[in-house]
C-alpha cells in the first residue's frame, strides 16, 4: 500500500505568528521535501506479518525445571574469525557497550560462528545487524536454540501462529494508548524479556534476539537502548564494589502477574520470587557486573529496609544515568539485535506514535547467577590489555564540566 501521512504547518508565513494547525497537503517543500518533525505514516491495511500479532493464550504451564546450559562462548575464536571471514565491516558504538557488524546473514552461520557470536555478545553487550530479511522466525528460534533452552514467559504475548509459546511479541499500533505517563524512565531500564523482566526465574536468559519486522522511519522515534552492567560495576568505588558483592537481592514475577490478571489475562505459570546475587561474574569473560533490575528487584537481603531502599535507588541511578555506558539503537526494517541479559539492561523509547512497532524476541536460558570473588573488572582488564591509564573515582577533587 503506498503510505500517507500528516503534516503540521503554519497559517501565516512565520511559526509564531499563530498556532499549529493539522492538514493533509502534499509533498511540496524543499528539494529533499524535509519538514521538521514530519514524518510518513505507514497504510498497513494489507500486513504481511499478520500471523505474528500479539495473542495471550489462556493457558497453564508447570514451575520451570531445572534447565542444563553449556554456554557457547567458551566454544568461540578469540579473534572472531569465523564470525567475521564474510562481515565486510564491524565497528564499536562506544568502548563500553554495543558493535555493529554488516555482511553477515544470520540464518546461515556455521556452528563455529555461532560459537563466535555468543563470545562477542558477552563481551560487547549487544551486537546489531542490518537487514536480516532471511532471518524468519523459524531461523531466529532454530538460532536461539542453539544457545540454549529457550523462555517461554508468563504473562506477555506470543504469536498468533501456533506452536511459537517460547516467542515473545512486542507490538503497538496506530490504536495504542500512550504509555509514558505508566512508568518512571529508571523504572523503564530492565533485563529481559521484552518490556518484561525475568531476573526472577532461577535461571535467567542469556543470549537474546530482537528482530523489528515493521517500525517507524528513520526520525520516527522507537529506538532502544542499552546499558552494560559491567560498566555499571566499574562505576562504582573499590569499597562500594566489595560492599554489593556481599549482598543478595529478591527479584519479583509478582508485579507482572498482578498487572495480567488486571488486564483479565491469564497467568500462564505461578509467580516466583528468587534470590540472587547483587553482583555476578559472567562464565565466558570472567567479568563482574551488577545484576539488578531496576523495579522488580524489591529488597536487598540482610539489611534495614532504609539502606535497601537506598541502594536500590542508587543502582537505578548508576544504570540509567551513566551515559558512556549506554549505546542507542535506531532501528531499521527487519534489523536485529542481539544481547546478553546477564550483563546488560536495556529500555524502549517512546514517543513513535501514531507509527506501528512489531518485533519479535526470542531468548534462552543460562546458568543460574553465580559471583566469583575472583572475578576481574572489564574496565581494568581492558585498561591494562591496551595501555590505558587508570580510571579516576576520587570525587573530591574539581575539575571543569566536559561538554
Amino acid at each position: 500500500m503506498a503510505p500517507s501521512f500528516v503534516e503540521t504547518i503554519a497559517q501565516t508565513s512565520t511559526w509564531e505568528d499563530e498556532p499549529l494547525t493539522h492538514k493533509v497537503v502534499p509533498l511540496k517543500s524543499n528539494k529533499l521535501d524535509y519538514e521538521p518533525g514530519r514524518t510518513i505514516i505507514e497504510n498497513h491495511d494489507s500486513y504481511e506479518h499478520e500471523d505474528l500479532r500479539p495473542y495471550f493464550p489462556d493457558i497453564q504451564w508447570e514451575p520451570i525445571a531445572d534447565v542444563p546450559y553449556e554456554d557457547k562462548g567458551l566454544c568461540g575464536d578469540s579473534q572472531f574469525r569465523n564470525l567475521l571471514e564474510s562481515a565486510t565491516d564491524i565497528f564499536d558504538y562506544n568502548p563500553k557497550i554495543g558493535t555493529e557488524i554488516h555482511g553477515v546473514n544470520l540464518a546461515k552461520l556455521t556452528d563455529a560462528q555461532k560459537n563466535d557470536l555468543a563470545r562477542l555478545i558477552s563481551i560487547r553487550g549487544v551486537v546489531f545487524f542490518r537487514a536480516q530479511d532471511d532471518f524468519d522466525i523459524d531461523a531466529q528460534r532454530k538460532l536461539g536454540e542453539y544457545f540454549g533452552r529457550l523462555h517461554k514467559h508468563a504473562t506477555t504475548s506470543v504469536p498468533r501462529k501456533q506452536g511459537l509459546d517460547d516467542v515473545h511479541v512486542v507490538y503497538t499500533d496506530e490504536k495504542t494508548k500512550d504509555q509514558r505517563a505508566f512508568f518512571t524512565q529508571k523504572f523503564l531500564w530492565h533485563s529481559d524479556v521484552g518490556v518484561t523482566l525475568v531476573t526472577y526465574e532461577v535461571q535467567p536468559p542469556s543470549y537474546t534476539s530482537l528482530k523489528v519486522l515493521t517500525g517507524p522511519p528513520r526520525g520516527g522515534g522507537g529506538d532502544t537502548l542499552w546499558s552494560s552492567q559491567y560498566a555499571a560495576y566499574d562505576a562504582l568505588s573499590a569499597p562500594m564494589q566489595k560492599y554489593l558483592e556481599s549482598l543478595t537481592a529478591l527479584h519479583s514475577a509478582q508485579m507482572q502477574a498482578d498487572g495480567s490478571i488486571a488486564l483479565g489475562r491469564t497467568v500462564r505459570r505461578d509467580p516466583v520470587v528468587t534470590e540472587h546475587p547483587l553482583i555476578r561474574t559472567h562464565p565466558v569473560t570472567g567479568w563482574k557486573s551488577v545484576f539488578f533490575n531496576p523495579g522488580f528487584v524489591t529488597k536487598i537481603v540482610g539489611i534495614p529496609k532504609t539502606e535497601s531502599d537506598c541502594i536500590i535507588n542508587y543502582l537505578s541511578e548508576v544504570i540509567a544515568t551513566t551515559q558512556e555506558a549506554h549505546v542507542r539503537f535506531l532501528w531499521g526494517k527487519n534489523d536485529v539485535a542481539f544481547w546478553d541479559n546477564r550483563i546488560t539492561n536495556h529500555s524502549a523509547t517512546y514517543g513513535f506514535a501514531p507509527h506501528r512497532r512489531h518485533a519479535v524476541r526470542v531468548a534462552c536460558h543460562a546458568e543460574r547467577p553465580v559471583l566469583d570473588v575472583a572475578g576481574k573488572s572489564q574496565e581494568e582488564e581492558l585498561n591494562a590489555r591496551y595501555g590505558l591509564p587508570p580510571v579516576n573515582k576520587d570525587g573530591s577533587g574539581q575539575s571543569n564540566y566536559n561538554d
